[in-house]
């Protein structure tokens, strides 16, 4: 899971750019990107850590132009301790692309070796960005081959790159000389939207993101969602151009933004992220009424932050009282999204801190929005009980996490996680130490969000019932993932420099 953006202005770009992924922060926090293009020069620098930590002003003055991509980085393919896979990723042929990506491609190694065989393209790191960047230098360089480069050649380029790539993906790119091109995959898996604002001079200025909270944050005002399969072009002059370039396209978004990923801020395919939260706070108030005894249950308590919509209004569906008991520290990440299991587990008890006097002498009923590997909620239950707590009582706002998510989501194989082999909800209050665990079921996951927007015939809920909606997962694919998951990482040789510079490309 990534976050990316891209602004084309008559103003230069590089600082709204920074602000849009800080306020894009909470997609990943791995490694942050910038490039921008000033006249037919590229500008670019990209490190390891927080925004706030990668861009320092003399990394910023050197990001000069008018139009610029930039990245926010979560590892779900590549190397996670490698600063070479971190975005935005660039080629000189054809006419120098810069190019970011969010999603995950499931053909990505059969792709590498038909670029190295028969389109005589090198793929440098293993990230699947590289590779589909170098699909889509491939077909802009086939149709530029008999004619300038236009709205049409673009559109035709993107065609073909739908025909040859599996997975999800929502792109953004800058073609040095002719404008900014965004697209997204034939189901929409991830999000994209884009929105216009007006310059000093008159002139519109147009940003394209993963989120609509960082066109309300800097000024712009959100037009539409870019639909699955479609593309956006705005060349040099600032004509705008959209066009559907997949055949049979359907949105099928993932249910884990609403769930988890996304702010609560931004609206995504027509769902707001705060009132889908609310909504699964009600299909599950529904669920723990059959399966718990409320008599028993003293007050509701959120697991900072993503859950807490959900937990106010199901405290309210059921008549219970509602009460914060942890205290987040904001200055540490987000555990999910952390790479390693030890790192997760350590950062459990620094990211939060439990008030004993909202605990002693009570039965609890903790809310979380998922339950993954159950490291987290393993702790934070050993936390409720040493702050007095009488019982513990789980309720997850999704369903059981089941099966391996391929589209973008650091969920590779079921080895990893807590229900991987369908463990029910006795095994899991069992080995989480709880009294007892509530799961969302599947048909009010889906049902929530059909509330929230009855048009979208179906979302991607792969890791709660194993359907993998663009039809491109097989055993084989899912073993490989495995096998590659628990082969050990490259050793960091002694030499590998740890300050990138700025580039000039």
């Amino acid at each position: 899971m990534c976050g990316i953006v891209a602004i084309m202005s008559g103003e230069p770009v590089n600082q709204r750019l920074y602000d849009a992924l800080l306020l894009l922060q909470h997609r990943g926090q791995d490694a942050a990107g910038i490039a921008t293009l000033d006249g037919l020069s590229f500008h670019m620098y990209k490190a390891m850590g927080l925004v706030r930590d990668v861009f320092r002003t003399r990394n910023m003055r050197d990001l000069t132009g008018t139009m610029g991509v930039g990245q926010v980085r979560y590892p779900t393919q590549g190397c996670a301790s490698s600063n070479q896979e971190s975005q935005p990723f660039y080629v000189n042929a054809p006419f120098g692309i810069v190019f970011a990506h969010n999603g995950n491609l499931t053909n990505a190694e059969a792709l590498a070796q038909e670029l190295y065989e028969t389109d005589r393209r090198h793929i440098n790191t293993t990230s699947d960005s590289e590779v589909l960047l170098n699909v889509l230098a491939t077909e802009i360089s086939r149709v530029t081959l008999t004619k300038k480069l236009d709205a049409d050649g673009v559109f035709e380029a993107v065609r073909q790159v739908h025909k040859r790539v599996k997975g999800s993906y929502a792109v953004v790119a800058l073609i040095a000389g002719k404008g900014l091109l965004a697209f997204r995959d034939p189901h929409g898996i991830r999000p994209l939207c884009f929105g216009k604002a007006t310059d000093a001079t008159g002139k519109t200025e147009y940003m394209v993101s993963s989120e609509s909270l960082t066109m309300i944050g800097t000024g712009f005002s959100v037009e539409r969602d870019v639909a699955p399969g479609e593309a956006i072009w705005i060349d040099m002059k600032g004509n705008f151009e959209a066009r559907q370039c997949a055949e049979d396209a359907q949105l099928n978004p993932c249910a884990f933004e609403y769930v988890y990923f996304a702010r609560p801020d931004s609206t995504i395919d027509g769902i707001n992220v705060y009132g889908a939260r609310l909504k699964l706070g009600e299909y599950l108030a529904k669920t723990i009424r059959e399966k718990l005894d409320l008599s028993e249950i003293d007050v509701v308590m959120p697991i900072p932050d993503s859950s807490r919509p959900c937990a106010q209004q199901l405290a309210q569906e059921l008549g219970l009282p509602y009460r914060e008991g942890f205290i987040k520290n904001r200055y540490v990440g987000r555990t999910f999204i952390m790479p390693g299991q030890a790192v997760r587990k350590k950062s459990v008890r620094q990211k939060l801190n439990a008030m004993p006097v909202e605990f002693e002498g009570k039965n609890i009923l903790l809310v979380d929005d998922s339950i993954v590997r159950g490291t987290t909620m393993r702790e934070i239950i050993r936390m409720t009980r040493e702050s007095g707590a009488k019982k513990v009582f789980v309720a997850s706002s999704a369903p059981r996490v089941m099966y391996p998510n391929v589209y973008g989501i650091d969920m590779p194989t079921k080895s990893e996680l807590l229900c991987g082999d369908g463990k029910d909800e006795k095994e899991v209050a069992e080995i989480l130490g709880a009294d007892a665990v509530v799961y969302q079921t599947l048909e009010g996951l889906k049902g929530a969000l059909h509330d929230m927007n009855p048009a979208i015939p179906a979302f991607d809920c792969s890791c709660f019932d194993g359907v993998y909606v663009a039809n491109d997962v097989t055993e084989e694919y899912l073993a490989r993932l495995d096998a590659a998951r628990k082969a050990p990482a490259p050793a960091k040789r002694e030499d590998d420099e740890d300050e990138p510079q700025a580039t000039t490309l």
